[in-house]
């Protein structure tokens, strides 16, 4: 597994103490997280910081944006083959009705849907709600 300083460094990066500190919270985070979540993990973290750090990440493909039904923008760790050019996480996430918990279904691929629409699609998403294994037990 790269190292938080490998990761910023693949992604011509600087590396900082505020970046570092909030890529180890979505590394280490079993569900994808909101910039909520990240704000009370961090504590005095500034608010316009984050958001700029997040969207950094995004766009370099260091994190990507877990669509899972709710109005709330979560966010998880991408493959580790996505760049700022090329995003490989078109994946299925689930939401849990209970927690309210997002993870990224990483072994379902959303697959191919030919149409003759006209439309030129970019991306599509997959959410699948229920109850996580957690609250199951």
């Amino acid at each position: 597994m790269n190292t938080i300083h490998d990761i910023l460094k693949q992604h011509e990066l600087r590396i900082t103490p505020i970046r570092e500190m909030v890529l180890v919270v979505i590394r280490d985070s079993k569900s994808a997280l909101s910039s909520q979540d990240i704000e009370l993990k961090l504590n005095d973290i500034d608010r316009i910081t984050l958001y700029r750090t997040l969207k950094t990440f995004e766009s370099k493909g260091i994190i990507h944006k877990a669509v899972d039904g709710t109005n709330v923008q979560k966010f998880a760790m991408c493959d580790a083959g996505c760049n700022e050019h090329i995003h490989h996480d078109q994946h299925a996430h689930f939401n849990c009705d209970h927690c309210g918990s997002t993870f990224c279904l990483d072994s379902l691929e959303i697959p191919a849907i030919k149409h003759d629409t006209g439309f030129q699609v970019r991306s599509m998403d997959v959410i699948m709600k229920g109850i996580c294994a957690d609250c199951a037990d």
